[in-house]
């Protein structure tokens, strides 16, 4: 018989050590099993298959879609405020505070994968100049800008505001690249380095006079970090 599959399964004979050559006929079980091999492998598809039908091909679109993928997402959302006395001493090693409550950590699928970063921050500045803020991972910086003179590396700044009850905003992406399996935990630093000299106050969350008063914000900032496939 010819075979039926992949439309449908077939229903092969087996002989029994009793049987003729003949009953059931020993050519059309090998026929049967070759037309059934020859299908199987039809399916299944020669390596690098080019035939649409087959599950190698099918197999390789499914690969080639995955790159480029969200793998999964994880967010933390700061609600409650934060202060830290920073010293701008006007080099590039200004006095750097992490933010309490604003990390979130990831473990990537694979060593290949990239690991996609945003950070909302909102806030002031105890002179209103606003402040600048980087991105770090596992405690080290990360997505700054380049090395120039005495300029200080930053991810992005918290803009400056006209008034003390005004609240300023910064944010930024970035696509890390940690080729590690292990888990990661992202952070945000702040610190002041505008003009002004010596140690300055910045808040995260709240104006700088933070006024019990309607017409004064507060406001929340977040990290949201997304595995991404290589």
């Amino acid at each position: 018989m010819a075979t039926n599959f992949p439309a449908s399964l077939d229903s092969l004979t087996n002989p029994t050590s009793s049987d003729s050559l003949n009953s059931p006929s020993h050519s059309a079980q090998h026929a049967n099993s070759n037309d059934a091999i020859e299908a199987l492998q039809a399916k299944v598809g020669a390596d690098s298959s080019a035939v649409t039908s087959s599950l190698d091909y099918k197999v390789a679109q499914l690969e080639a879609a995955a790159t480029g993928k969200i793998l999964q997402v994880v967010s933390t959302t700061k609600t409650d405020t934060f202060s830290a006395a920073t010293d701008n001493d006007e080099t590039p090693n200004a006095q750097w505070a992490s933010v309490t409550g604003l990390t979130a950590t990831i473990t990537p699928t694979a060593a290949t994968s990239k690991v996609l970063v945003f950070v909302s921050l909102f806030g002031s500045s105890e002179n209103d100049y606003g402040f600048a803020f980087r991105l770090t991972r596992g405690g080290t910086e990360i997505g700054v800008g380049d090395a120039a003179s005495n300029r200080n590396q930053t991810s992005g700044v918290v803009t400056a505001t006209v008034d003390a009850s005004f609240v300023g905003s910064g944010s930024v992406s970035y696509l890390d690249s940690p080729a590690s399996t292990s888990a990661l935990t992202y952070g945000v630093d702040i610190a002041n380095i505008q003009t002004a000299t010596g140690t300055v106050t910045v808040y995260v969350n709240r104006s700088r006079s933070d006024g019990d008063v309607s017409a004064v914000a507060r406001p929340i900032s977040t990290i949201t970090v997304m595995e991404v496939s290589a």
